[in-house]
């Protein structure tokens, strides 16, 4: 086990830690960064998928770690951000060599001595928790995605409401992944009055949404420029960018990805074509909520009225970034900057 410096330059110099492993045994090679125990300890999801090269699994593992930090800070519980992610071997390993990985996975996270709170990411399953768990105590085996999935929905009803003062009723809401919290937003949103479009690269999982909720389905080589009015990315993230801002056919953006914007001038981007944009480390932060209750045993009503909150916060982060000039993403960085007592940022 390694401490790796910051050579990043991604401006995220304050990560606390830094870990980068190569297990000979099973192949293992991964990295967890642990951004901010200000609050408690560091919660966040493994993502076990193909990257160029290790410099680029870092790179993402200190971004992700940071959107943690900045989600469970807002969200106003006593946890800090971190992120696990595996690039080596390949995500398709299966049977007795995935097992191992995962125990050495587990081992790393025993180390870390309470630090650091694995979860669910891409590539990952409950199974692979369940495994993990065999390598270290107190692993929250739980999937935590219709907790997301309630958080975003509340937080699209409040950022429609601020936008037309209307509900969701005849309102095109696109959603680009038709995964756990995908479907399960298709389906809250049709109920709710709303038309939706579907995409996904699974194109029969797609389908099968569209055909549940009574959807549209299209490709997703199409979703960047497809006209709607709510634009709600729940697959990989880092969509909008200098490129993508200016051929975006939607008004708001709200989804369950994190890390939507390429780079912080994003936000300035979508102000100036007036598009509304709702931080995702503020709209999706159900699913850390959810893990927190968990771990701390609240009861269903406490963390039903915590996840029904971000609704209001949503409200609160657009009416004063209209109100003052600021972007949503600025206001919604001070509200947790506020809450860990220093100033944390999403990085450039």
């Amino acid at each position: 086990m390694t401490l790796a410096t910051d050579e990043s330059g991604l401006g995220l110099d304050q990560t606390e830690e830094l870990i980068l492993v190569h297990d000979r045994s099973s192949g293992l090679g991964a990295a967890v960064a642990i951004d901010d125990t200000t609050l408690g300890p560091a919660i966040g999801g493994v993502r076990w998928r193909a990257y160029p090269d290790e410099a680029s699994a870092v790179t993402e593992v200190r971004r992700l770690a940071r959107v943690m930090t900045l989600k469970s800070a807002i969200a106003g519980i006593p946890s800090g951000g971190a992120k696990g992610v595996i690039f080596k071997p390949l995500p398709s390993v299966s049977g007795s060599t995935r097992r191992e990985v995962i125990e050495a996975f587990g081992r790393l996270v025993r180390r870390l001595d309470g630090t650091y709170v694995p979860g669910l990411d891409m590539g990952t399953s409950l199974d692979d928790l369940r495994v993990m768990s065999t390598q270290v105590p107190g692993i929250c085996i739980m999937e935590p995605s219709e907790q997301t999935a309630v958080g975003v929905f509340v937080g699209i009803v409040a950022a429609v409401e601020s936008r037309w003062d209307t509900d969701l009723s005849g309102h095109t809401v696109l959603i680009q992944g038709a995964g756990h919290v995908g479907a399960n937003l298709a389906t809250r949103l049709s109920a709710a009055g709303a038309r939706v479009t579907v995409a996904d690269v699974d194109a029969e999982r797609a389908r099968a949404v569209c055909a549940q909720v009574g959807g549209t389905m299209i490709d997703p080589g199409e979703v960047i420029g497809h006209p709607c009015d709510v634009f709600v990315p729940c697959a990989v993230g880092r969509l909008v960018d200098a490129d993508s801002v200016g051929i975006l056919r939607c008004a708001l953006i709200a989804g369950a990805a994190n890390d939507v914007l390429s780079t912080r001038a994003g936000a300035d981007l979508l102000r100036a074509r007036e598009i509304d944009y709702v931080p995702d480390f503020l709209i999706n932060s159900g699913g850390v909520i959810a893990i927190h209750a968990k771990r701390a045993g609240w009861d269903e009503d406490r963390m039903t009225a915590t996840v029904g909150s971000i609704g209001t916060r949503v409200r609160d982060v657009l009416r004063t970034a209209r109100d003052t000039g600021r972007t949503p993403l600025e206001v919604a960085e001070e509200m947790a900057s506020a809450q860990l007592g220093h100033r944390v940022t999403v990085p450039d």
